[in-house]
């Protein structure tokens, strides 16, 4: 097996909503905030290299939104997804599998592309099953008002229209070495994907933990649907993540890629903040 990060670019949000109710002057220390209170977030994906397989976890905001759609996003950074593949030596049509651990636009916007005439919509990675969670793909085309800004019908729906969209009922083995388990306190059934390498256990965070800034228990984003259950969830998986020295694997944090947490008098706390390289 063989580990790649993949770069998508940065985007900026609020800082509030980031952190909800933890006051800027706690977490403008991890993450400053420019003159509009925005801070910026990386778009991290993840590709994993095994045997007759090559799976990409989460896929970026993608580039087929409209100039005003990006605008209030501040994308900046040089990076793409596919340049970011193509870097690696790989192509776009041998990535066989694509895991969408959530439908909201800046984890799946770059699963679906526009045609070369523009004129419609096709898979970015045409020879790819999708996965994500049964309930959350329900969840994402029938959305809340809450959410339905982060559901975009064209991020979504041509997956299913293509006839490659798999729909994932059970935690557990999803492949070799690849098992998932679903959070909710974010958004319906998030799936979190584990990967087993060399004897260590690397868990895609994506956003049940989108930052080193995010590791105390109360720092919960005010973009999350049930905060109190996001609350919990951290609670257990962070016990046990430092008990077991996981590697997390960050999505959004714009500076480090992975880190360990430990056990202190304060709750769970950062341990060791490294690039994925390092432990490869």
């Amino acid at each position: 097996m063989k580990l790649y990060t993949i770069n998508t670019g940065y985007f900026k949000l609020d800082g509030g909503a980031m952190f909800g109710v933890v006051p800027k002057s706690l977490w403008q220390r991890t993450n400053p905030a420019d003159e509009n209170n925005l801070c910026t977030w990386a778009m991290r994906s993840l590709l994993i290299e095994q045997e007759n397989k090559i799976i990409l976890i989460d896929t970026g905001i993608g580039d087929k939104q409209s100039e005003n759609f990006f605008k209030h996003y501040y994308l900046h950074g040089d990076d793409t997804l596919q340049k970011s593949i193509n870097s690696l030596g790989f192509s776009s049509d041998q990535i066989t599998d694509v895991i969408l651990t959530h439908l909201h636009f800046d984890h799946c916007g770059g699963s679906v592309t526009h045609d070369k005439e523009k004129n419609k919509y096709e898979l970015a990675f045409k020879n790819a099953n999708f996965w994500t969670s049964k309930k959350h793909w329900e969840w994402a085309t029938d959305p809340n008002s809450r959410e339905k800004a982060s559901f975009l019908k064209e991020n979504i729906l041509p997956i299913k229209e293509s006839g490659r969209l798999n729909l994932i009922e059970n935690e557990g083995k999803l492949f070799e070495n690849i098992s998932v388990f679903f959070v909710s306190g974010h958004t319906e059934s998030q799936t979190i994907p584990v990967i087993n390498y060399n004897g260590k256990k690397i868990v895609f965070m994506a956003d049940l933990l989108p930052s080193v800034g995010h590791i105390p228990l109360a720092y919960v984003m005010g973009y999350d649907t049930r905060p109190l259950i996001t609350l919990e969830e951290k609670r257990q998986f962070l016990d046990e993540a430092a008990n077991k020295n996981y590697i997390l694997f960050l999505q959004h944090d714009p500076n480090y890629e992975c880190c360990t947490v430990k056990q202190t008098e304060k709750g769970v706390r950062l341990n060791q903040k490294f690039n994925l390289s390092d432990i490869l």
